[in-house]
């Protein structure tokens, strides 16, 4: 089965990835580089000889779960899903050692985060170097720990350090480093760029792939309701410890500002990805819940604002705050394209929340095309600024992904394509975010010194 037939070579691809998430939990890395080769042979010869995409699959996995214990339990565990006679299987439970890990990484992170403390670095009066530093002293325990988990691949790990020393050499070192107004604009950019190393962790050698990037979309949309999550329960701890302290004549809110704040938000990141990695836990059937409910939503204030602005014949007016929050908003559009991307079958028809998308993905593209003209007319007002290129540039980038996209998602809705090549496109994109938020972090600091 070749990339020419997209439907069938996405769904194995989805297919695949189930397998390898399980597999990778049960036998590791090895194991999995070992098999994976044989069961895409063995789907694409048996697709070839007349078997459905679902056919070929299961007798795909009782071949090779013949010699295989965990391929043979997870065509066990998954073959009445692929007819629909049960709901797919629940996530394993988690393992102990996998547990200490885990737990390890993010006392490990908690404790890097309070070790310029002790070199006099406080919170207050060190803000700017908080703001440069504090994505440097959490996810690199987090990529640590999905090279870890997938067994550190020396073809991985060697960039991955590398991204991250360089990234912390640069923006701590004069020209680069970020001094007055440039630190905001740093401390909002490296953590994106950064982030995008983390994926190039979870994918393990494969970031060049589709469905690596894909399955990094996904991960990135659990990492956030699980974080939320935590943070909710971690609200409720604090204000639960702060009364009973405060019962017995005790005040600890300075030790939770300094202490148990920072450090509980810092493990809190390697926690959120370590559940969110296996799927385990409610965010791996909210955050798709969460798609279909906020799409619609989105679509109706974009198209509202837009027939506003017909009607009116008012322009988004040149303000910086305005920009930042039209920005902030066609990131979301993109996100919520994104995630309804990867959470969606790409074998079943266009329905009706694939028709909501498309109108969201036209209307925020008019948006941006909106913001644009204002950000524009700012510039040749106010004359060229590290802020304003920055905008600039993640307008253009989404101008370009929105363009494309609504011509993809217009294909599949009137029937005149698949669903695959919106997921590629959307694969492809993910690097020009990546560069665009490492050049701002990390080279505006010297262009506009």
């Amino acid at each position: 089965m070749s990339a020419s037939d997209p439907t069938n070579y996405t769904r194995m691809e989805t297919n695949l990835r189930r397998w390898r998430d399980h597999a990778l939990r049960k036998e590791g890395a090895a194991e999995v580089a070992r098999l994976e080769p044989r069961l895409r042979s063995e789907v694409e010869n048996l697709t070839r000889s007349g078997l459905t995409s679902d056919e070929a699959w299961l007798v795909a996995l009782r071949r090779v779960g013949a010699d295989d214990r965990a391929t043979r339990a997870f065509a066990h565990e998954n073959a009445a899903a692929f007819f629909g006679n049960l709901p797919a299987p629940e996530a394993p439970r988690l393992s102990f050692r996998e547990t200490i890990v885990a737990l390890g990484f993010a006392a490990g992170a908690a404790a890097a985060i309070k070790a310029p403390h002790f070199f006099g670095l406080t919170f207050a009066g060190h803000e700017a170097f908080y703001a440069r530093n504090t994505s440097l002293l959490i996810l690199p325990f987090l990529a640590a720990f999905l090279l870890w988990r997938r067994g550190f691949s020396t073809g991985t790990v060697a960039p991955v350090a590398v991204a991250f020393a360089a990234a912390a050499v640069l923006v701590n070192t004069p020209p680069f480093r970020p001094e007055g107004a440039l630190v905001t604009l740093a401390a909002s950019h490296l953590p994106i760029a950064l982030w995008f190393v983390v994926g190039v962790a979870h994918a393990n050698g494969r970031w060049g792939e589709t469905t690596a990037r894909l399955e990094f979309v996904r991960f990135s949309g659990e990492v956030l309701i699980h974080g939320v999550l935590i943070a909710l329960g971690g609200g409720v701890l604090i204000a639960c410890l702060t009364m009973i302290f405060r019962a017995i004549g005790l005040d600890i809110r300075e030790f939770i500002g300094t202490w148990l704040v920072p450090g509980g938000a810092a493990g809190a990141v390697v926690v959120a990805g370590w559940l969110s990695d296996g799927r385990r836990g409610p965010a791996g059937g909210m955050a798709p819940l969460l798609t279909r409910i906020f799409t619609p939503l989105f679509a109706m204030l974009l198209v509202t604002f837009l027939a506003t602005v017909g009607l009116t014949g008012r322009g988004v007016t040149a303000d910086r705050e305005v920009l930042i929050g039209f920005d902030v908003l066609l990131a979301v559009v993109v996100g919520l394209l994104l995630y309804a991307v990867v959470s969606r079958d790409p074998g079943s028809p266009p329905g009706l929340f694939d028709r909501l998308q498309f109108v969201l993905v036209l209307s925020a593209l008019l948006a941006d095309l909106i913001a644009l003209w204002a950000i524009g007319s700012r510039i040749h007002e106010f004359g060229f600024s590290a802020n304003r290129v920055a905008a600039l540039g993640e307008n253009l980038i989404l101008l370009v992904n929105l363009t494309w996209s609504a011509v993809l998602c217009g294909r599949f809705v009137l029937g005149r394509g698949d669903f695959a090549p919106l997921e590629r496109w959307q694969a492809r994109c993910l690097p020009l975010y990546a560069a665009w938020a490492a050049l701002v972090a990390l080279v505006f600091p010297a262009l506009w010194r």
